[in-house]
């Protein structure tokens, strides 16, 4: 019997995030009275992709978790793309992740443990492909199925990339298109058509490993990667994490395929996580109307990497990046911190 993932959470993938206003809310307090530690280099108040501790010996580890409700029907690609989608806040930094856990909670009255099973061998191929052992996890009875990994890396201190020190003039780069959150929610619609239904999966499956390489790069001076809050709330942590503002051309901002997401948002596949996060961080964004907005505020899952690039190193840059199997090209730069956070053009 083959069993609809999706039809049993109300939510998916990165769209269940919550909202980075709401989120701000539940951490503010914590971050204000938490005890010093010298060597958290990257904490809770750096708005970061992962923990970084120092070793002390010029490397430190690089933590994280990240989990979520099923954002495909098929098991096996549900634990592959939880899996990627984690294990890239490791290459988001910088760095090489050494060995997952896992995450499971599942309705063991609704779904046999043979689903969870496929979703488990979906992880294990993915950290196989990352060179990295799945070597155990935590399991509970849930009403909805989730699935993630909590990851450990590591990175020297030299290579580390956060989400900050962008400077004005910095070229812009995102590794994967957008979309990801207007098909899937076509799918969950019933609305996505058959020869469409590869596109997603296939983006959310692929590795970020090209961030090891960036992160040897001291020209990339900020990255982070793309997921729940859309191209525009990464850009916009990246804004405030560096003190700039930033500039987008919409017509250079890579998407799986402009004419077919186009297609599905006229038929109203837009997901709610895609107001959530403009009610969050609209306010100081211009140019951002309609199918603009819905694209660059689209929640991903799994996405790409968001990389800030010295101007006058960008040529070295797209080389790196193309012996990498990436054809880039900018989209926009960073400017001046001004009132208005980033201009869409």
């Amino acid at each position: 019997m083959a069993y609809k993932l999706t039809s049993y959470s109300h939510g998916a993938g990165c769209g269940c995030k919550i909202a980075p206003a709401v989120l701000d809310h539940i951490l503010k307090s914590g971050v204000d009275k938490a005890p010093h530690f010298p060597a958290l280099l990257v904490g809770n108040e750096e708005r970061d992709d992962a923990a970084v501790f120092d070793l002390g010996d010029g490397t430190a580890v690089v933590s994280t978790t990240d989990f979520f409700m099923p954002i495909v029907d098929d098991p096996e690609d549900f634990g592959r793309i939880a899996s990627v989608n984690a294990i890239s806040d490791i290459y988001a930094m910088g760095g090489t992740p050494l060995v997952a856990i896992a995450i499971l909670g599942w309705p063991i009255n609704l779904l046999p443990p043979e689903v969870a099973n496929a979703v488990i061998e979906g992880s294990r191929k993915a950290c196989a492909e990352a060179g990295i052992p799945l070597a155990g996890g935590h399991s509970i009875d849930s009403p909805e199925p989730i699935f993630g990994l909590a990851v450990t890396g590591r990175v020297n201190i030299s290579n580390l990339k956060k989400n900050g020190g962008a400077t004005p003039g910095a070229k812009l780069y995102l590794t994967k298109g957008l979309g990801v959150g207007i098909l899937t929610t076509a799918q969950k619609k019933e609305l996505l058509q058959p020869e469409h239904a590869h596109m997603a999966p296939e983006s959310m499956k692929k590795l970020n490993k090209v961030g090891e390489i960036f992160g040897r790069l001291p020209y990339v001076q900020a990255m982070t990667d793309v997921t729940g809050f859309g191209l525009l709330g990464h850009l916009g942590e990246m804004c405030d994490a560096s003190n700039t503002s930033a500039v987008v051309h919409f017509d250079k901002v890579p998407t799986l395929d402009r004419t077919i997401i186009d297609h599905y948002l006229a038929l109203g596949c837009v997901p709610g996580g895609t107001n959530r996060n403009w009610d969050s961080y609209g306010a100081p964004i211009s140019g951002a109307e309609g199918n603009v907005r819905s694209i660059l505020a689209d929640p991903q899952t799994s996405g790409g990497l968001l990389a800030a690039v010295q101007p006058e190193n960008e040529s070295d840059f797209l080389k790196v990046a193309s012996e990498a199997g990436f054809d880039l090209q900018s989209f926009g730069f960073m400017t001046d911190r001004q009132d208005v956070k980033i201009t869409v053009l």
